[in-house]
């Protein structure tokens, strides 16, 4: 049986999980991943329970490669059921190079890019049910690329007419993806009118929020209280991952927020948050205490419970460790965001599934899927550190 569901059906469906998917295993994306790689990964994705991949560009094969990997499993099992949030990358002029920036043009690339997605849109119909137009295009940090909302407008409206013209499918969904500050959740820096106006032209908003990013910039709910103290250390863990979900969704709630001030509705998903299991910077043993593998477990669930019962779809960031993204710091926290090993080993997060036996027969590479620590949790929490007490933290209660 094959099921053509919409962005609207799928994204409203708690029990269609969504997730970030890079299939990179080397410390390059000029080693790109075969489709024989990207249908071992899919398999593995679709046996979580996972129905809506988001990619983030088009200009390498791998998002193109991505749709015939899907299309081919399609063809070989009725019962494979997998759609794409299909991510057109943004740039400003003169970004990634040694020219100076300019964040008020935009990249001659794209155009190029959007066209691309335009036509992997029409190609694969049955599976592209979004496009992103930019993912962090906005983002004032993002100070290596970033565009004005009036670029990723332009780009949304040209995406619509196509639709209202019937160049593409009027069920297909189009947003952009961006941390929360950028859809007007944060800072009033943001608060433009052509920020108003993106948010009434796409179908819905697809937020970025990152508590474990905050844990350092900006670490008000983050640490162990003082009237805690007498708690055992997985109690104190608990809680602390329990404020980070709910700092989380207080960014989630300021984008709702501001939309309903311009008397819009319409929908906001989530479309990245992650935790990351290991860093060697700010986040580490060094630094806020906030990365492993058992409090990447407790807030991968805690989100997955939260966006259930309020219908929020969330893509979580990511599937699998990809180590292209700081190959420089082999420890760095960019390169440790998935709930899989590059070798494949499932991280504490989905040890139950494991036991479950969802993954049994699956492999990737020569790798059968087993869990990190051979499954010892006495072994990982050696290795957890606990979050700070309250009080050594430069935090105004």
């Amino acid at each position: 049986m094959q099921r053509n569901l919409t962005a609207e059906q799928i994204l409203s469906n708690p029990d269609y999980l969504a997730i970030s998917y890079g299939g990179y295993r080397k410390e390059t994306r000029d080693i790109q991943p075969t489709i024989d790689e990207l249908k071992e990964d899919l398999k593995i994705i679709h046996a979580m329970g996972i129905k809506i991949l988001r990619t983030y560009n088009v200009r390498l094969p791998h998002a193109s490669n991505v749709l015939k990997a899907i299309h081919q499993l399609k063809q070989e099992d009725d019962k494979f059921e997998m759609y794409v949030m299909l991510g057109a990358w943004i740039d400003c002029k003169n970004a990634w190079t040694d020219l100076p920036i300019n964040h008020f043009e935009e990249s001659e690339e794209n155009a190029s890019e959007i066209e691309r997605a335009v036509e992997l849109a029409k190609e694969y119909q049955d599976i592209v049910k979004i496009i992103a137009v930019g993912n962090e295009a906005m983002v004032k940090w993002a100070a290596a690329y970033y565009v004005q909302p009036k670029t990723i407008l332009k780009w949304v409206k040209y995406l619509q007419n196509l639709k209202s013209a019937g160049d593409l499918n009027q069920d297909l969904w189009i947003t952009s993806s961006d941390n929360f500050a950028s859809w007007g959740g944060g800072d009033a820096q943001y608060h433009t009118e052509d920020l108003n106006q993106l948010i009434a032209e796409v179908d819905y908003l697809s937020i970025h929020t990152y508590p474990m990013h905050d844990t350092h910039y900006n670490p008000i709910f983050w640490g162990t209280s003082a009237d805690e103290a007498k708690l055992g250390n997985l109690k104190k863990l608990d809680l602390a991952m329990s404020r980070s979900l709910n700092y989380a969704v207080s960014q989630y709630d300021s984008v709702v927020n501001y939309m309903k001030s311009l008397h819009i509705e319409k929908p906001v998903h989530i479309g990245e948050t992650g935790w990351a299991s290991v860093s060697s910077g700010f986040y580490g043993t060094n630094g806020s205490k906030a990365t492993d593998e058992y409090k990447q477990a407790l807030y991968y669930q805690k989100m997955r419970t939260w966006s259930k019962e309020n219908k929020v779809a969330c893509f979580y960031f990511q599937a699998f460790d990809e180590p292209w993204k700081d190959p420089h710091n082999p420890l760095g926290s960019e390169n440790f965001f998935g709930l899989f090993t590059v070798e494949g080993k499932a991280k504490y997060a989905l040890w139950n599934q494991v036991d479950q036996g969802v993954f049994n027969s699956l492999k990737r590479g020569e790798n059968p899927v087993q869990k990190t620590y051979n499954g010892k949790l006495e072994n990982l929490l050696l290795e957890v550190d606990m979050p700070p007490v309250r009080k050594e933290m430069n935090v105004n209660h």
